[in-house]
């Protein structure tokens, strides 16, 4: 699976949102930086190539949806990312966050809580 630009997955948040949805309805969720019509319909297309999204067609107009699931994507985004930046720890992670003050000691310790009860 190939990784998304940008602006392909800010393209994917709204058809995750939408479930489905032609270029218009797209269009009509993006607040900033609004691409062109046939900019986004260009864009949704790279979707498909790159297997993240599929249509319905109706006449010469196409109504998308994504075939990947929000989860499945963060299940792969975070993957990459641990393996990438943190050497494939989930320690080093969770220090990088303890050390940026972004998770507090409560969090960490439903974590804990989170992990004793998976055993």
């Amino acid at each position: 699976m190939q990784k998304l630009t940008n602006k392909e997955e800010e393209i994917m948040h709204v058809l995750w949102k939408l479930e489905k949805a032609f270029v218009k309805d797209v269009l009509a969720e993006i607040s900033t930086d609004k691409p062109h019509y046939n900019t986004l319909s260009t864009i949704i297309r790279n979707l498909e190539d790159k297997g993240y999204v599929s249509y319905n067609a109706y006449g010469k107009t196409h109504q998308y949806f994504p075939v990947i699931s929000k989860e499945a994507y963060r299940k792969r985004f975070m993957n990459s990312a641990i393996d990438n930046y943190f050497n494939s720890s989930y320690k080093n992670v969770v220090s990088f966050f303890a050390k940026e003050e972004k998770i507090s000691v409560d969090e960490l310790k439903e974590i804990i809580k989170l992990i004793e009860n998976k055993k």
